[in-house]
């Protein structure tokens, strides 16, 4: 059983196109996913699972669509932070969210501050996050303190007292890593399924893990 997962949530416009829907069809429902996701992995016994919300790059897309992303996202805030509270589960943001909407990130001040003792599963949502950006922030850190060596940088990381990374999930078909976790995916797993993730299910993320347990991991040894 990996103790951390990642997810890269993939397809949501494809899956809306498919149906003749508009993009913004496609990102509610895949904020459904995620929650019946998070349920399925405190279920499944999951410590930590990483979710890829919303990258640096994203802004590059038209604003009407990141306007309903942070419309998506306050609303799930406000839905899901009492079930979080209640199925202790504790959350936490890496990537520069303080960049975000200020009515955004007192939200999300107050649902880490809420869950910060929860310790069922923890939740690590991937906002304004870029992992090279992630990477020169940890490495400049380290510099400051005095020492610039692997344990350092990681210890400087958005993940920093996260377990290691074990399994990376993508979804779509999709096989890249889109600048995200690059230094925390070194020994990790990968695991590609053509589901685009509003159809993604406990299932599908079930038959992960079992594919998981069935590899050998020599992390460069024989």
């Amino acid at each position: 059983m990996p103790r951390h997962v990642a997810i890269i949530m993939d397809g949501n416009g494809r899956w809306a196109k498919k149906r003749m829907l508009p993009r913004a069809m496609g990102h509610k429902r895949g904020v459904e996913t995620v929650r019946n996701i998070v349920r399925a992995a405190g279920e499944l016994g999951l410590e930590t699972l990483s979710l890829y919300a919303f990258s640096s790059e994203n802004w590059k897309r038209p604003e009407d669509e990141i306007s309903d992303l942070m419309g998506l996202m306050r609303e799930f805030i406000k839905s899901d932070l009492d079930e979080f509270a209640s199925n202790d589960v504790r959350l936490k943001i890496i990537g520069n969210y303080k960049a975000l909407a200020p009515d955004i990130v007192a939200m999300l001040d107050e649902s880490i501050a809420r869950t910060s003792q929860n310790s069922r599963t923890t939740l690590a949502v991937a906002l304004n996050y870029g992992s090279q950006d992630e990477l020169v922030r940890a490495a400049r850190a380290a510099a400051a303190q005095g020492e610039i060596s692997a344990s350092s940088i990681e210890a400087n990381l958005d993940t920093a007292g996260l377990p290691p990374l074990d399994l990376l999930i993508r979804t779509s078909g999709e096989q890249r890593l889109s600048n995200f976790m690059l230094w925390q995916a070194a020994y990790a797993e990968f695991w590609f399924t053509e589901t685009l993730w509003p159809d993604f299910n406990k299932e599908e993320l079930a038959a992960a893990l079992n594919e998981f347990a069935r590899r050998e991991r020599r992390y460069g040894g024989r």
